[in-house]
Formats: C-alpha cells, sequence, structure tokens
C-alpha cells in the first residue's frame, strides 16, 4: 500500500532547524523532506542563520513567528524550554565542526536530533552522544538522505532471499565534477569551509559524499562486516591538502567479498556519478542515482532486466515506501521525505516506549552515523600511512592520527 499522507503518528512534532538559511546547500531539502508529509512534522522555530538579522528574515519569509527566529541555538533552546508549545525535535543543518556540540546541547535540553553528515570527528564522539541519548530517551537521526530511494530496500530484499547468490564483489561510486577546480574554494562560503580541516574535520569528499554510498551499502548488505581496507588518498587541487578531494578505497569482507569505493569532486565533466553495483554468485544487481526508480538485475546466461519503480513485482517492503505510483518519477525530494518520516516514527516510538517499531524500523540511526565516522578514521589512517592495509575495528574506539 502506498504512502498517501495519512497520519503514521498522533500528531506532527514540533520542529526547529540549526542552520538551514537562505544561503544553505542543504536546508530546503530538509524542509522539503520534513514537510512532505504534513502529518509528521511541523516547522515552528528556528536559528537559521549566523547572521541573526538575516536569519530572523529566511523564519519570517517561510512562515516561522517572528519571535521564534532566533539569533542561536542556545537561546533557541533555552526559550523553547519555556514554552508548553515548546519544539521537540530539532534539525542541524551546519558545518561538520558544530554537530558535536549542538547534538549534546539539544539532548540535554531534551530533545529528539537529526543530524547532517558525516556526524562528528570521532567515534568516541559518537559514542558519547549515543549513551546521552540513551539517557534521555531520545532520537539521533542522520540525514543520509539517498538512502531514502525505496529500490535500495528492492535490493536488500532480493540479496535477504538469495536472487544473486553469495556477494563476491561490491563497486560503489560518488563523483562529480563541481570542484575540479579551486574557483568555489574561494568564492563559495558553502565550499570554503569543507575544504577547511579545522572544520570539515579530517577529510573532505570521504566525509562529505562517500560517507552516503558507504551507508546504502550497509543498508543494503547489513549482515556484511568489513576485515580490513586500504585508502590511498589525492588533493589534486594542492591547496585542499591535507584534506582530499578524490580517494580510493578498497575493502575485504568477513565473508570473503572484495569492496572498491571511488569517491572524487574532481571527475571533470560528471554530473552525476553515484552507483552501487553488487556482483553474486548467481547475478547481479546495479543502482544509479541518475535513474533511482530503475534497478538492473542481471542473471548470468540470460537477458538483462530492469525492475521498475511502484511495479507489483516488488518486494512489499520497496512498496511501504511508494508515493507517486508508477509511471510518475520520483527522486531526491521524495528520499528525503521517507526517512523524515521515518525519524517521526522513531521519535513517536520512543516517546511512548515502543521499542518493537524501533526495532523492526530501518532508517539511518545514530549508529549509522557512528559507524560513518569509524570508517572514515579507517580511511584516514590507511591514507596517512602511505595507502595501507589496516584492519577494521568495530569495537575499539579509534582516533584521527
Amino acid at each position: 500500500m502506498m504512502l498517501n499522507g495519512e497520519k503514521k503518528i498522533e500528531r506532527p512534532l514540533r520542529w526547529a532547524m540549526v542552520g538551514g538559511g537562505r544561503l544553505s546547500q542543504v536546508g530546503y531539502k530538509h524542509r522539503t523532506g520534513a514537510l512532505r508529509d504534513n502529518t509528521a512534522f511541523q516547522l515552528v522555530a528556528g536559528a537559521f542563520d549566523i547572521d541573526p538579522a538575516r536569519g530572523k528574515e529566511f523564519g519570517i519569509n517561510l512562515g516561522v513567528a517572528s519571535d521564534r527566529c532566533y539569533e542561536d541555538y542556545e537561546t533557541m533552546f533555552e526559550e523553547e524550554a519555556k514554552r508548553e508549545d515548546g519544539i521537540e525535535a530539532v534539525s542541524i543543518a551546519t558545518p561538520n565542526g558544530t554537530h558535536y556540540d549542538i547534538t549534546k546541547a539539544a539532548l540535554e535540553a531534551g530533545l529528539h536530533v537529526i543530524c547532517e553528515k558525516p556526524l562528528f570527528f570521532t567515534t568516541e564522539e559518537g559514542l558519547e552522544i549515543k549513551a546521552l541519548a540513551e539517557e534521555k530517551g531520545k532520537i539521533v537521526g542522520v540525514t543520509y538522505g539517498f538512502s531514502g530511494n525505496q529500490m535500495l530496500l528492492q535490493m536488500r530484499a532480493m540479496i535477504e532471499k538469495g536472487d544473486i547468490g553469495e556477494i563476491r564483489m561490491v563497486e560503489l561510486q560518488y563523483t562529480h565534477g563541481f570542484n575540479a577546480t579551486d574557483e568555489a574554494d574561494k568564492y563559495s562560503d558553502a565550499q570554503k569551509w569543507r575544504v577547511d580541516p579545522k572544520i570539515a574535520g579530517p577529510s573532505f569528499v570521504l566525509g562529505d559524499l562517500s560517507t552516503h554510498t558507504y551507508y546504502m551499502s550497509q543498508l543494503i548488505l547489513p549482515n556484511m562486516k568489513i576485515k580490513k581496507l586500504l585508502c590511498d588518498r589525492q588533493s589534486f587541487i594542492s591547496s585542499r591538502a591535507p584534506l582530499e578531494d578524490n580517494a580510493y578505497v578498497l575493502m575485504h569482507y568477513e565473508n570473503g567479498a572484495v569492496g572498491r569505493l571511488w569517491t572524487s569532486s574532481v571527475n571533470a565533466g560528471c554530473m552525476d556519478g553515484h552507483r552501487i553495483r553488487i556482483v553474486g554468485s548467481k547475478a547481479s544487481l546495479e543502482w544509479w542515482d541518475s535513474k533511482p526508480g530503475e534497478l538492473s538485475y542481471e542473471i548470468q546466461g540470460q537477458p538483462a532486466q530492469t525492475l521498475i519503480r511502484a511495479m507489483p513485482y516488488l518486494d512489499e517492503t520497496c512498496h511501504a515506501d511508494e508515493r507517486l505510483g508508477a509511471l510518475h518519477v520520483e527522486g531526491l525530494s521524495d528520499a528525503w521525505a521517507n526517512i523524515y518520516l521515518k525519524f517521526a516514527i522513531a521519535m513517536d516510538a520512543k516517546n511512548r516506549g515502543d521499542q518493537e517499531t524501533l526495532d523492526n524500523l530501518v532508517y539511518p540511526d545514530i549508529d549509522a552515523g557512528i559507524e560513518g565516522i569509524r570508517w572514515i578514521e579507517h580511511c584516514v589512517r590507511s591514507a596517512d600511512q602511505g595507502a595501507v592495509w589496516v584492519d577494521f575495528k568495530y569495537e575499539q574506539e579509534t582516533q584521527f592520527i
């Protein structure tokens, strides 16, 4: 049964944003995701901009009451806590280096949190925030927006049923060419911080692009764990060093499968190089972001098939996120709406103590965010040691070296 806007929770959650203002590259994605189902969230407050006046004007233009457009997140959390109708959840759409402090403050204020990726700089910070969220009884979600494309759930279901056999190879790519020169580094505020280690952290494209694709591979292959990896990264625009604008990652999985990921923002001429190919012993599956409603299914010795979104032959888990029906194109805004709806369901379930719903809900949670941090840490450690193989530690807390 497809989604049609009927409520999934008793009432919409009162929601705010930190960041995501007029100059933001991601703010509208958050809002179109959260507000697509007006039964999930209602935007009632915000600290939208580092410039308070500009942020207030912007918030008013979104329909937020002027007295709930705040100059900073500390003031917003303090003032909203005094209101009977105060906010219950907040999205953090700010540069990477601010995520930890804002998330911690939000949880301490009793709020559910939705945060941009990469979540924090270190696994240790992630584990600390996870413990705090558990103590406060709150949800922390991560906006891996592409993961809301329902054909990824189709891949997951087919692999789980054994349709492609034993997994042998995992091919991942997220590349574009928009930073093939240093022009944006000089003139775009949104790009400047992404190549500043103090704000972006120890990586550029590994954190900014490939954490999306890495999480999507985990969603598709939830039972596969990495045994070791090797990362080779480059700064083709030398001023970006030590941060990379191109990287290759080789991965060996515990089940014997091998993986390869290419991430780049200097793939000149490339408009959309986001793809996932899973190769099994019997068949292969491939998904491209440029055609999100299609899934290539190639069985050895048979004609290639293209599975189409919304068709009755797909798995029920895929249909559960369907919005527009066959013949009508869905895309990234629908994917964001899917994950935001699941954030709302998770928050409502947490509020009610409904652990069964939480256990069965597939969405990018705090554990997914921590795993993304851990993966970046291992990539950076491998690259900085000269592109060597490093054992992948799941339980051991690691620090950037």
